[in-house]
């Protein structure tokens, strides 16, 4: 299959056709208009703007002709070309207004599906992410069928993204393009990117783009933050939950001619120990975080001439977990009450700048690094740990006839240490030492997008080559295409494959947490997977226009030619960790329908089924912590005229298979499956002009998985186990938060 992919690269026909017409809509405010409707008249069919408010589409057979440009709630308009020239065409469209001059204002929509990229991508707008409270970024998928979010250390909190029923190491997060959120970050990273800084959230399941890596095999999750000329010029946003977990979060936005910075201040404060289950634990762990971020902009990536973006973050965070009584200070490593610690600290910059030298060419520079220190303490194991990164990707990018060709080179840096030792020599586990991880991994790429048979069909075939310092070379090759049906009928797939190495004890907190001896069988070798899936979207809308939405049918498969997952089944006192060169296959499909409805109400309800599984000795073994359906229906309704809003969502989840854990003591045993259960999330949200506050219920009905933590009586016994969580642990959660915002406004 592989051979075939990458055969088909050299068969890519560069077909010569006329020249393309481009061009751009935006409102007076120079903000893009996305999802515009851009048409020849009378001509049967026309194209859509995507997320900069770019377009580009085939000229007429003659000229001159005149071209169409509509919104809803804008006035339309139109030009006529006479000659075809390279000059980008500009759009401005007006607001509609009434007879009073009253403004009629169309909120955006929370989520957004291209009809333009090859690649099914879900832009989760900020309409979306004011659904909920979205603290952080784990917290911005609650209305969302795709990602799961699933907890990975009980104790401190820690939470992985999950895409296709598979861990969130196999999906590649990026933070503005950039992937800082990897090795040692992995663990706490998603959590430190705070929800009020995020303006869109890209979604795309299975191969994608080979420019920003190779790592991507279930996912990616791009995570575009706020853009100093595109956002309030004010926003303070204070949360607190019933708890006592308080949130501060301030944006300050200034512009000045083509200069443009945003600063943003992100603090949290832990809340009271709480301990519900009555098994001496917290239900949540004391969180302490401050981040800084500050971030300029120049110019615009779509004109001549230059551009740049520069990001700065600075993270300092504490979090305390474990038995009620234990002190941070005194208690650390102690034999006699259990407690967790982890302290972050993390500087980190980032850059992207480039020069446009006309509509065809264009150079970009990528540029990242930062440090992570981490030190930490599990009970009676020492994890000490200092992370430091670099990445580096120069990109051309030539649009030439009917195609869109991006090439360049990347490279990688890596240098991760881990001291692990422990307080007490005891307790029967050997994993104790220094560990050592050097990358250095060159690569380069080349990405062509071609469009055929009057753009209903786009094809991106791309490879890159990467030379790791350990494993060699390696090739990744990926291909997609979409075909459309009708305008509204749109089919994708793809196919590719992918490849990352591992970060054990990152990327498995578990296993320092428990007490579980860790044994390495064998040399860990990358993990390599094949991933192809199958995507058809339907959109539709009424005559009257109070009827529209998507109904959107998947179906992924990834195959694994290596995976490395702890084996917990064999040994309940062990994990074993090894290559697994057999069967492993992950079958998602996944079904949702989206209903807007008179402008007020707005209907969704998503299922997935996950057959995620490896084949051993013993037959078909699922794996753990999957659900092997889920469904997820959202309901919004915002009244017309009236400044409030209610949302609710609903999530059932089947049941999961658990570690197995018959050789236990009877009372530290498990069930082979959890139960089926349901959560239900409601939000209420009330704005005065520049003043917004919600106030809303997380678990409604105050489901909890009770005493989750294994062997909690004795934490330091053989048996003591956090890893058997799958589902809430910590019951109903009541908060009120209030959001003040100031509109943009330049500097003169």
């Amino acid at each position: 299959m592989i051979r075939c992919i990458v055969i088909l690269l050299f068969l890519l026909p560069l077909a010569t056709v006329a020249q393309r017409v481009t061009g751009r809509v935006i409102n007076i405010r120079q903000e893009p208009l996305i999802g515009a409707t851009i048409y020849w008249l009378g001509a049967a069919s026309g194209t859509r703007t995507n997320k900069d408010g770019s377009f580009e589409l085939k000229p007429p057979r003659q000229l001159p002709a005149k071209l169409v440009a509509s919104y809803v709630e804008y006035q339309p308009d139109t030009l006529t070309i006479s000659k075809l020239s390279d000059t980008t065409i500009i759009f401005q469209l007006q607001e509609k207004q009434d007879l009073s001059e009253v403004i009629i204002e169309s909120q955006r929509s929370g989520i957004i599906l291209s009809d333009l990229s090859p690649i099914k991508v879900e832009q989760i707008t900020q309409t979306e992410l004011r659904k909920s409270a979205c603290c952080d970024l784990a917290g911005c998928f609650e209305t969302q069928t795709t990602v799961q979010p699933q907890t990975t250390n009980v104790v401190t909190n820690a939470k992985e993204l999950r895409i296709l029923g598979l861990s969130g190491v196999y999906n590649q997060i990026l933070l503005d393009g950039f992937p800082v959120i990897q090795g040692l970050t992995y663990t706490y990273g998603i959590s430190s990117v705070p929800g009020t800084t995020v303006s869109n959230i890209y979604v795309a399941k299975g191969a994608n783009s080979v420019l920003q890596g190779f790592e991507s095999i279930s996912g990616q999750i791009n995570v575009e933050t706020k853009e100093p000329d595109n956002t309030d010029r004010l926003l303070l946003n204070s949360y607190i939950n019933s708890f006592g977990e308080k949130h501060l979060n301030s944006n300050y936005a200034i512009k000045k001619n083509k200069w443009s910075n945003l600063t943003a201040f992100h603090m949290v404060q832990p809340a009271g120990k709480i301990d519900r289950d009555q098994d001496n634990f917290l239900d949540l762990p004391l969180l302490t975080r401050y981040l800084l971020m500050n971030k300029w902009k120049y110019g615009n990536e779509k004109s001549w001439g230059w551009h740049s973006r520069v990001g700065i973050r600075l993270l300092q965070e504490r979090r305390i977990g474990g038995q009620t009584a234990f002190d941070p200070v005194t208690d650390k490593g102690s034999t006699s009450i259990y407690g967790q610690a982890v302290s972050i600290q993390q500087p980190e910059i980032w850059t992207k700048t480039g020069y446009r030298f006309n509509d065809k060419h264009s150079v970009t520079g990528f540029f990242s690094s930062f440090f992570q220190q981490q030190r930490s303490y599990f009970g009676t194991v020492r994890y000490l740990a200092r992370q430091a990164n670099a990445y580096l990707n120069l990109q051309y990018e030539l649009n030439y006839l009917e195609h869109q060709l991006k090439t360049g080179v990347s490279f990688r840096y890596l240098r991760l240490n881990e001291d692990i030792d422990f307080t007490d020599q005891f307790i029967g586990r050997t994993y104790d030492g220094n560990y050592r991880r050097y990358e250095k991994i060159p690569g380069v790429f080349a990405e062509n997008t071609l469009r055929l048979a009057q753009e209903k069909i786009t094809w991106i075939v791309g490879i890159r080559g990467d030379h790791h310092n350990q494993f060699g070379f390696q090739v990744t090759p990926r291909s997609l295409i979409k075909y459309d049906i009708t305008p509204s009928t749109i089919v994708r797939a793809n196919i590719g494959t992918g490849w990352r190495t591992v970060n054990l004890f990152s990327e498995n907190i578990g296993l320092l947490v428990s007490s579980r001896d860790i044994l390495f069988a064998e040399a860990l070798l990358p993990e390599r997977a094949l991933n192809m899936g199958i995507n058809i979207t339907k959109k539709f809308q009424s005559a009257s226009q109070k009827l529209s939405g998507h109904v959107s049918v998947d179906f992924y498969r990834t195959s694994f030619q290596n995976q490395i997952f702890p084996d917990y089944d064999s040994d309940p006192t062990k994990a074993i960790i090894k290559n697994f060169t057999g069967k492993s296959i992950s079958n998602g499909l996944q079904t949702e329908l989206l209903l807007h409805m008179w402008n007020t109400l707005e209907l969704k309800t998503g299922y997935n089924f996950l057959d995620v599984f490896r084949i051993t000795q013993s037959g078909k073994q699922l794996l753990p912590f999957n659900p092997r359906q889920k469904l997820l229906t959202t309901i919004s309704y915002r009244p017309t005229g009236r400044p409030l809003q209610a949302d609710a969502n609903i999530h059932w989840y089947g049941k999961q298979r658990l570690p197995d854990t018959k050789s236990n003591p009877v009372n530290y045993q498990r069930p082979d499956f959890s139960n089926p259960y349901t959560v239900v999330n409601f939000q209420l949200t009330y704005g005065i002009k520049n003043l917004e506050v919600y106030s809303g219920v997380e678990n409604v009905f105050d489901f909890r998985q009770r005493q989750p933590i294994i062997s909690w009586q004795d934490p330091f016994s053989p048996f003591f186990d956090t890893s058997s969580v799958w589902g809430p642990t910590r019951g109903r959660e009541i908060y009120i938060g209030i959001r003040f915002k100031l509109k943009e406004k330049t500097v003169p």
